[in-house]
């Protein structure tokens, strides 16, 4: 009898786990949970689709349109995006980890967002560098996982960064392509939508699952299939045969050596009988005659030379106009470089260049300087803006008219005005030794530091900064 009430009791106790499970299903079908996930979390990661079927598939058919890197670059984007669809489920599943954990959930990310600055950096020529250029700049936005408090004025921020760069190519495509329009206008909407999700799902910062296990130290990224595993290795030949002899201590092994080192370090007193007398008329400090003499000197052995350094492989030297852009690069110790016949619509990109002089003539839409040291440049009129980027020891004379000079993370520039581009506007930012050569007279100019010190002050309604002077 006591028998079969244990039975019965097993039967009803599998007859309750069973039930338990059919209603995990039934509510799985009804919408209040989806693959293992609560049903607000759910909704988190279904309002994630919508940015993905929405802003990105227009970015991504733009981009298409637009083709060459920019398309490229675009499914770049696309692969970050589904990486971090993958994080956000996962995060919707587990408990948050340990931070050592976390980090390595985030290297996914952070190798797409390194995929895609490279990616830029690789195609500095492009004419499209500014597409580039907005997407790299914003692309670290996909780091608001790993922002507490509050992501969203983080996402906000990485936006702002890529404006300055769609607003380039709004003034150089409005008028003539509207692909490219309508391609700012959908990749800027993908952090607009972000900024949103954010707020409403994850307002002060990633929420995690508060009742599924501790998530994996890794998690599968959305990958194309691998091939298969490679066959087994071969089997392993036959042991090694030892010999007797091989088990005797070596004459010059450790344990050798440290026997004959207690032995004279037992010797006690006795260990100095070994040493050599020297005699007073071998002594430097007693025979004088002896300090005269020349020291010996070391030799470095064969052994010590260090091989020699691979030489850096050098880009040849460009100067070509390649469609609306001027593409000057590469030149050392070049002093005739000239550009002279110029269009309004076309643009100048100067990258790399050091100790090189380049005059640009006529009337030019916009230059930019790129990472360039010691180089002159004198040019007649811009109709846009003269931007010099992480640039050393640069000289810059205006002959005509132009309305804004910027300077950013640039040591040492020197601006030389004419009259009819005394009112022009100079931005900068992260740079310093920059002086504005101001003309007086026929020939003469006058030089003007900018300011590289600030101090701010709060006036009881905003903040009020103006340049400081310290007396040295």
């Amino acid at each position: 009898m006591e028998g079969l009430m244990e039975r019965l009791e097993r039967a009803v106790t599998r007859l309750e786990k069973m039930s338990v499970t059919m209603q995990m299903s039934n509510s799985m079908a009804n919408g209040d949970c989806v693959n293992g996930i609560d049903e607000d979390l759910s909704l988190c990661i279904e309002a994630f689709d919508v940015v993905l079927k929405g802003p990105v598939s227009e970015y991504l058919n733009h981009s298409r349109s637009i083709g060459r890197e920019v398309e490229k670059h675009a499914e770049m984007v696309n692969n970050a995006l589904q990486t971090q669809r993958t994080f956000l489920k996962m995060a919707a599943m587990n408990q948050e980890p340990a931070q050592t954990k976390l980090h390595n959930l985030l290297k996914p990310i952070s190798d797409h967002i390194q995929e895609i600055q490279t990616f830029r950096e690789q195609n500095r020529g492009c004419s499209l560098f500014n597409h580039l250029s907005a997407v790299s700049e914003s692309i670290p936005a996909l780091g608001w996982v790993a922002v507490s408090q509050k992501p969203a004025p983080y996402v906000k921020e990485m936006n702002d960064a890529a404006t300055f760069y769609t607003n380039r190519v709004l003034k150089d495509y409005k008028d003539t392509d509207r692909r490219h329009v309508d391609w700012v206008r959908s990749y800027l909407s993908i952090w607009t939508e972000i900024q949103s999700f954010i707020r409403q799902h994850h307002t002060t910062g990633l929420v995690w699952s508060k009742t599924g296990p501790i998530a994996p130290s890794l998690f599968d990224s959305p990958t194309v299939p691998c091939a298969p595993c490679p066959p087994p290795p071969p089997p392993p030949g036959p042991p090694p045969v030892f010999t007797d002899e091989d088990s005797k201590p070596q004459a010059g092994g450790a344990a050798a050596k440290h026997s004959a080192l207690f032995t004279q370090l037992n010797q006690g007193m006795d260990i100095t009988k070994g040493l050599k007398h020297v005699s007073d008329t071998d002594k430097t400090h007693k025979n004088p005659n002896l300090r005269s003499q020349a020291t010996p000197t070391k030799t470095k052995s064969p052994g010590a030379v260090k091989a020699p350094q691979a030489a850096v492989q050098k880009r040849p030297a460009l100067l070509e106009l390649e469609g609306k852009k001027w593409r000057v690069e590469n030149f050392e110790q070049k002093h005739d470089l000239v550009i002279e016949e110029t269009e309004l619509k076309q643009v100048a990109y100067v990258f790399s260049c050091n100790n090189s002089t380049l005059q640009i003539k006529g009337k030019i839409n916009s230059i930019i300087i790129d990472n360039c040291k010691k180089l002159g440049l004198v040019f007649e009129n811009v109709v846009g803006i003269v931007e010099i980027i992480n640039s050393k020891g640069i000289q810059l004379q205006v002959l005509g008219k132009v309305p804004t000079i910027s300077i950013n993370k640039t040591e040492g520039c020197q601006v030389y005005l004419s009259k009819d581009s005394i009112n022009c506007d100079i931005v900068s930012a992260k740079s310093s030794e920059m002086n504005i050569m101001v003309p007086q007279g026929d020939e003469d100019y006058r030089e003007f530091p900018v300011p590289e010190q600030f101090k701010t002050v709060w006036d009881g309604s905003k903040l009020v900064t103006e340049p400081t002077e310290i007396a040295g």
